[in-house]
């Protein structure tokens, strides 16, 4: 038997038979975990009004054997809140619907219990926090967090030079498949021409100019969040439910 002690961001919960729940957190040393916390689903729990989604937690683990993740679900024994951010998100749908997003992604791109993620661990709790915060508009904060993610996952698209031969920019044609922008003698079929003014608004995003993108024209944000969804959901292979009800 072996106790872990980690901080984390709360992911999603499931029930578990009458009073228990399993939690699933992206922690900063062990990655994605799922426990089981016992009895928080009374009313008089304060143990599970920390263990909520959008939560920031550090979390003592019991484990069987001398590895947090093996195999049986270790138990939440203890847990203090670092940051409640659901506060600033569950009170606003556009809020509420591209945290979940965040939250829906980060899990995704963690799909291997026990391996350690610390660039994504760190991209959601920034993120999270800007979002709880109201610094920038919701679906702003999601796109950005949805490109770094890819970035930190090695699917950064190009939004400059050609993404298959390399020539500089700016070049006019967008290919999902071939990793971003392209230009003529490059282009492939499914490619789109994409304003720039798009291109420059996800540019931005992506490096994390707010001034730029802040300015950016609603018409341009939302087509800048189609390229942003569909180039995720090809290195995804799959979409998110929760991006559906996102508000562009």
């Amino acid at each position: 038997m072996s106790l872990f002690r980690d901080d984390g961001i709360v992911l999603r919960t499931q029930k578990l038979g009458e009073a228990d729940r399993i939690i699933t957190l992206l922690t900063r040393g062990h990655g994605r975990v799922r426990a089981v916390a016992r009895g928080v689903r009374r009313t008089k729990s304060k143990f599970g009004a920390r263990l909520e989604p959008f939560s920031h937690v550090d979390v003592q683990f019991y484990a069987r054997g001398s590895e947090l993740v093996g195999r049986g679900l270790p138990l939440c024994t203890q847990s203090e809140t670092i940051a409640a951010y659901g506060g600033g998100i569950v009170t606003d749908y556009a809020r509420y619907t591209a945290g979940t997003a965040m939250l829906e992604t980060a899990e995704r791109f963690t799909d291997h219990e026990g391996e350690p993620a610390v660039q994504q661990y760190l991209l959601l709790v920034g993120g999270l926090r800007t979002l709880a915060r109201g610094e920038h508009a919701p679906h702003l904060v999601l796109d950005a967090f949805l490109l770094r993610s890819l970035a930190v996952n090695g699917y950064a698209p190009s939004f400059d030079s050609c993404a298959r031969c390399g020539l500089p920019g700016p070049n006019r044609f967008f290919s999902v498949a071939s990793g971003g922008v392209i230009c003529g003698d490059c282009r492939v079929p499914g490619s789109v021409v994409p304003s720039s003014e798009a291109i420059g608004l996800l540019s931005a995003l992506l490096t994390g100019d707010w001034e730029t993108a802040d300015a950016c024209e609603a018409r341009h944000a939302r087509e800048g969040s189609g390229l942003v969804t569909a180039y995720l959901h090809w290195h995804l292979e799959r979409g998110l439910r929760s991006l559906r009800y996102v508000e562009q």
